[in-house]
């Protein structure tokens, strides 16, 4: 009975009598079981490929771009204390040559020691010429790097001087000849007719035109000395020119020469500085430098460049002032930025000699390492017990201090000072600047560059230039999705959908040649008629819609149900050749024949040629199939049985679009903008080929501006691999792909809210 059973319940299950337990059957569900997990193992590898790949990115761009953030370190070596430096007279200055292998002493006595850096071991020893029974009263440098320096004498006359190194190869070994040269010849100048000693002297070299500065007690001396060289004879004249400018009242403590021989500062008394114009031959002001009577100032000195000037205080402070115009167009000396070392008076400003950073020494033998652009204090160590006078060698990757007879060297390890998070993001006072403002500049010819490293105006330039591009793609996007998924004829759509998608395989190259090389200059040439077409189009539609309405059913039936649209496009050609023919009426009518010059003149709206509605255009062009297909996709996708439960319960069609079909695909639609904004945010080819590329922070539609895609694009090439400007634009790659993330990742959470909230339609 069992068996009847079984066999009438088989025969049930399979009325056809087919075996299919038989082995080729049997074989062939197998292999499918096979296929089936290998796909999902491949899906899954590639899905955690691509997972990986992204974080080993990010972690590759950390990795780069975290050194920048780190500080200055510092390593000592032994301790030297050679025997040539017991018999030596108190020192007044210290340099290192730029190999690391030279180093130069000067004392009071006009001695001049060069030694081994390495092994403190003596190479030559020079007595500079100065007169029988003269000693040296004072020193002073010129501008970081000239290696050119003055002596002020004890009988008011001036020594200058430059030490040179010869570097010759022979049997393929670098050897250093130190030497030392007398530009000015070996007879010291006369500074003060009455033979006082110079307590403080300064000298600035600047095209042939010698300029020194001597002080004997209150009194200031200002010499002018130009050197002209006949072409025919080779024979030198210098002449000499005595300035007289306004005495000052009070004992000068410091004279600093600005290289461009504009301004002379003059420190007097405890805390005032004096600012002269020395194309007026006249004071610009007297300026109070500390606040509070107990301070004073105890050194200061000009950084690279010679526009900031750095002031060490009595207690430990260090300012950095420079001239700045003001909107009366007078220069003041205003004081920009502060740091700190310790509770000790600054004895010595270092400046670098390629960079916008300083070292500082003070009187408990504490040294600092800071940096003026970035306003970042790097190190802070201990390197002498007591007063020391130090040297910075010129790639300020060396220090030399000499304290209680004894040479002690430091290796400085500082590759990125100009790095911080005020620099990169917030305002930064720069050099002759009128106020502080967010500047990209990362190269220049000189080579006393500030780098302006602020990434806001690329950051700026990356959102408007998404902004106006999703300004113009987004609405016609998501319109043209929703008619062609909800009203269009299937017929129709067929053909529509492909060809707006195809749209996507147009090279951004191209579009970006196309916008640099036609738009701009046709948009700047017809700029009336680009703004009747934006505002013609929408009228000349909705005029045309309300005349079809009004034609008699008869004509209007005869017009398939969803091909309406294609009636809309004579239309829209006749707005766009109307709109472009009034173009040159218009500008002469309202404009006095230039709607460019209307706009920068009368209104005061600056006009770029290649600029955000450029880009607008150009990028909103590419960015609406993006957003067409997935939007559309999404309203299409709506159930059937929604739209037509909504129809059959009495609602209009509009009705059932705006109150059941688009809150369905509101998820889908949202991911489709998303998308779209981040795609415009990482276009490259587009922005770099129709903007100015100008870093500027201006939501004017009429001006350019500079991404962080199409910045890292241009400059990558030409930076210094590990250098900072190679870091920094690591930096604005992975601001990009935050970005992304982030944006995709609220996108994400909002998308599945909006499809919890609406799935129960």
């Amino acid at each position: 009975m069992n068996d009847l059973a079984n066999e009438s319940m088989n025969r049930s299950q399979n009325p056809l009598g087919i075996d299919f337990n038989t082995p080729a059957l049997q074989r062939k569900r197998r292999l499918r079981a096979l296929k089936d997990r290998m796909a999902r193992w491949y899906v899954s590898i590639g899905g955690l490929a691509v997972l990986g790949a992204i974080t080993l990115i990010f972690f590759y761009l950390a990795h780069v771009v975290l050194p920048m953030f780190q500080g200055a370190e510092l390593e000592s070596r032994k301790a030297q204390q050679p025997a040539w430096l017991a018999e030596a007279q108190a020192p007044l200055l210290l340099a290192v040559e730029e190999q690391n292998q030279v180093a130069m002493r000067l004392d009071t006595s006009g001695a001049v020691q060069f030694f081994e850096l390495k092994s403190g071991e003596a190479l030559q020893r020079l007595q500079l010429p100065l007169p029988q029974g003269v000693s040296v009263a004072s020193v002073g440098q010129d501008q970081p790097g000239t290696r050119r320096v003055v002596l002020g004498l004890s009988n008011g006359q001036a020594l200058i001087i430059q030490h040179s190194y010869k570097i010759t190869y022979p049997d393929n070994v670098r050897a250093i000849a130190p030497q030392i040269e007398y530009p000015y010849g070996e007879a010291p100048i006369e500074v003060d007719p009455q033979g006082r000693p110079l307590e403080h002297i300064a000298v600035n070299l600047n095209s042939g035109t010698l300029m020194l500065a001597g002080s004997t007690g209150n009194e200031l001396h200002l010499i002018s000395l130009a050197r002209e060289e006949n072409l025919f004879t080779g024979e030198v004249s210098v002449s000499e020119e005595r300035i007289n400018l306004p005495q000052i009242g009070e004992p000068i403590s410091q004279l600093i020469l600005d290289p461009r021989q504009m301004w002379l500062y003059v420190f007097n008394g405890d805390s005032s500085a004096d600012v002269f114009d020395l194309r007026k031959r006249g004071l610009n002001g007297r300026y109070e430098l500390l606040k509070g009577g107990s301070n004073r100032v105890t050194s200061a000195t000009s950084l690279l460049g010679g526009i900031s000037i750095m002031i060490g205080d009595a207690k430990g402070g260090i300012q950095q002032w420079f001239m700045v115009r003001d909107q009366d167009g007078k220069s003041t000396f205003q004081s920009i930025r502060s740091f700190q070392l310790g509770d000790s008076a600054i004895t010595q400003i270092l400046p670098e000699e390629r960079r916008k950073g300083f070292m500082a020494l003070d009187a408990d033998g504490r040294l600092g390492i800071f940096h003026s652009t970035a306003h970042r204090t790097l190190l802070k160590e201990q390197v002498a017990e007591g007063s020391a006078i130090a040297a910075l060698s010129p790639r300020a990757s060396r220090v030399l201090v000499e304290s209680d007879g004894k040479l002690q060297r430091f290796v400085v390890d500082n590759p990125h000072p100009e790095i911080s998070w005020s620099s990169l993001w917030g305002k930064v006072w720069y050099e002759s600047y009128p106020e502080p403002d967010y500047v990209w500049q990362s190269t220049s010819a000189n080579t006393d560059f500030e780098a302006k490293l602020s990434l806001s105006p690329l950051a700026f330039g990356t959102l408007k230039a998404a902004f106006y591009a999703m300004l113009l793609a987004a609405p016609l996007a998501v319109a043209a999705a929703i008619y062609t998924a909800y009203f269009m004829a299937p017929r129709m759509r067929t053909k529509v959908k492909p060809v707006i998608e195809l749209m996507e395989a147009l090279p951004t190259v191209i579009l970006g040649f196309f916008a640099g090389l036609f738009l701009a200059p046709f948009l700047e040439n017809h700029l009336p008629g680009i703004f009747s077409l934006l505002l013609l189009t929408p009228v000349g539609i909705l005029l045309f819609g309300f005349l079809w309405t009004k034609l008699p059913e008869s004509i209007r039936h005869r017009v398939p149900e969803g091909w309406e649209a294609a009636l809309l496009i004579p239309v829209v050609v006749a707005v766009g050749w109307f709109s472009i023919a009034i173009s040159g009426h218009l500008e002469n009518w309202l404009f006095d024949g230039n709607m460019r010059l209307w706009l920068s003149n009368d209104l005061g709206i600056p006009f770029d040629q290649r600029n955000a509605l450029v880009v607008g255009l150009a990028m909103g062009f590419a960015v609406i199939p993006n957003i067409y297909s997935i939007a559309e996709d999404a309203v299409f996708s709506v159930p059937k049985s929604l739209t037509f439960g909504s129809l059959a319960l009495g609602a209009t069609p509009w009705q059932t679009l705006t109150r059941v079909v688009i809150l369905t695909a509101s998820p889908g639609i949202f991911s489709a903008l998303m998308i779209g904004m981040g795609r415009a945010v990482g276009e490259t080819m587009i922005v770099l080929m129709a903007t100015g590329n100008t870093p500027i922070m201006d939501m004017n539609i009429f001006e350019g501006m500079r991404t962080l895609a199409a910045n890292v694009a241009v400059e990558m090439p030409e930076s210094e691999v590990g250098g900072t400007h190679y870091r920094v634009l690591f930096l604005a790659a992975m601001v990009l792909l935050l970005f992304t993330f982030v944006m995709n990742t609220l996108a994400e959470l909002i998308r599945q809210r909006l499809r919890t909230k609406y799935s129960s339609l």
